[in-house]
């Protein structure tokens, strides 16, 4: 029997239950944490969408960690003409905690330049320039028949991200242009690549073997558009979650995520690199931040971004970790505070919309037959996405509770096509929310982490140590779905693991559902 929302809500909950919606539905979707505040809405080239941190499942790459940041959400795949460039105005930043203290102790910064190289052809006596970013078919590197050039550079700053130590990460292979590395343009189409093959290896050219100052062994690099790795039906979510909650797991609705892309920056980075003495346990998020001003000139400009002049200090405009926090518990009055936000500070300004979070009453009142988790102040979520679970993923010191994506690096990875989407809950500890693989079912996870799972994990004498015990949680037993699942095998084997961008050229786009190349 299918467990579908109540038709009507109980009058004495209408107001409550009203609320409640307002601060899901008014996100635009559910998509882990695309377009999830107001104001990142507006700046999607800023809007960091899906955080991954991992013990690298490569064959021979046991010994590093691979992190993905997700940036500028819902990329159709008839992006052209411009497709989706990096802000070069954007400070794009990778935060690493190895202490435990909630503050970086190490920072990855990349910064973005877009040069203009337009193809000119003869039309009559004069050369002017075609009006695409492909002036033909492209394969190899730095091709001239593309018209944009987009090339970055990365730091590593050790210490506070804006005062600390800094140093350029550099091209391994060397050269006298060692600091400066580029971006594959976006996937144009078939004729451009000659299909998903011919700009996978197009694509490939761009992984770089990277040599980070500190560290003595090297690590791998890769920016560039990917196909977007999340899968969710974000539709029938949004609706007042009107999908059968305790249905199917796979099967039931549509990926409405399948068709679109994302633009990814990829670090492979050894493990000794990253921890500190012999705690195996750090932890991560993502920022993207903008200058405090911008001068916009009517002045006549040539090249790309000159009539943008950006000034003042940096000012972070995005920032995530692990995936719906900020969709799925922070209220949206909060949800630009958040991004605005670092994780030394959450327990002060957050902390509430965990301890008492709005979305298991949500669920209770739309669902008859489903009860939300009775232990408030709820210490479970608290433990899981702000301390790591102890014996798991937390911390030898803990500070003030922090917001972060959390991965012991002890844990050994486990190899492709042998992973449990369902992570720590599905009996895999190298999974969700010990760090996050490409093929854990975050949206299912996250459902039932928020109906009280690990209270049921934990067990009656809470070996976990979660604060809470299964008589806590009357439904967290329950395999709450969205219908959608992939796994493993649906990503790459190797770095970067997200797999080629669906190509520019499908037209007419297929059907809801399709699995594209």
């Amino acid at each position: 029997m299918k467990i579908r929302p109540i038709g009507q809500l109980a009058a004495t909950l209408v107001r409550a239950s009203a609320v409640i919606a307002v601060a899901i539905t008014t996100t635009a979707a559910w998509a882990s944490s695309h377009r999830d505040a107001p104001n990142i809405a507006m700046n999607p080239s800023v809007d960091g969408t899906d955080l991954y941190m991992f013990r690298s499942y490569e064959k021979g790459r046991a010994d590093y960690v691979t992190i993905l940041a997700d940036y500028t959400p819902f990329q159709g795949f008839q992006g052209g003409g411009s497709f989706f460039m990096f802000n070069p105005n954007a400070l794009y930043e990778i935060h690493i905690d190895n202490t435990g203290s909630g503050s970086e102790a190490l920072t990855f910064q990349f910064r973005f330049t877009n040069t203009s190289a337009p193809t000119a052809i003869p039309v009559g006596d004069k050369q002017v320039d075609i009006p695409l970013i492909g002036g033909g078919p492209i394969s190899g590197p730095a091709p001239a028949t593309l018209g944009i050039n987009e090339t970055y550079t990365v730091d590593i700053v050790r210490g506070d991200r804006r005062t600390g130590t800094r140093a350029s990460v550099t091209n391994a292979a060397g050269g006298a242009h060692r600091t400066v590395f580029t971006k594959p343009v976006d996937n144009i189409g078939e004729k451009t690549f000659g299909g998903p093959t011919g700009y996978a290896t197009y694509a490939n050219q761009y992984i770089y073997d990277i040599k980070i100052p500190g560290c003595k062994t090297p690590g791998r690099v890769f920016v560039g558009q990917r196909k977007e790795p999340f899968y969710v039906s974000i539709g029938i979510i949004v609706d007042l979650l009107d999908l059968d909650l305790a249905g199917p797991e796979t099967g039931g609705n549509n990926n409405d995520q399948e068709g679109n892309n994302i633009s990814t920056l990829a670090l492979e980075l050894p493990i000794a690199c990253l921890t500190a003495g012999t705690d195996p346990v750090i932890g991560a998020w993502t920022t993207a931040s903008l200058r405090q001003g911008t001068l916009l000139s009517n002045a006549p400009a040539t090249g790309l971004n000159k009539v943008a002049i950006p000034g003042g200090a940096w000012t972070q405009v995005s920032r995530l970790a692990i995936p719906l926090i900020n969709t799925l518990f922070v209220g949206v009055e909060d949800k630009d505070k958040y991004n605005w936000s670092k994780p030394k500070d959450d327990d002060s300004n957050f902390a509430v919309y965990l301890t008492n979070p709005t979305a298991p009453t949500l669920i209770q009142t739309l669902y008859s037959t489903f009860s939300a988790p009775t232990n408030l102040p709820r210490t479970d979520l608290t433990t899981v996405f702000m301390k790591g679970i102890k014996g798991l993923n937390q911390p030898a010191s803990v500070g003030a509770p922090a917001e972060m994506m959390r991965l012991n690096t002890s844990v050994a990875p486990v190899a492709i096509g042998k992973q449990n989407a369902l992570g720590v809950l599905g009996g895999d500890n190298a999974g969700y929310p010990n760090g996050r693989r490409p093929g854990d079912d975050v949206v299912d996870l996250n459902l039932r982490i928020a109906m009280g799972a690990f209270c049921v994990m934990t067990g009656a004498k809470d070996t976990m140590q979660v604060g809470c015990t299964p008589k806590d949680a009357p439904s967290g037993g329950v395999s709450f779905t969205d219908g959608v699942r992939k796994t493993s095998v649906n990503y790459g084997a190797t770095f970067p693991y997200l797999t080629t961008p669906t190509s520019g050229a499908i037209n007419p786009p297929a059907a809801a559902g399709t699995t594209y190349p």
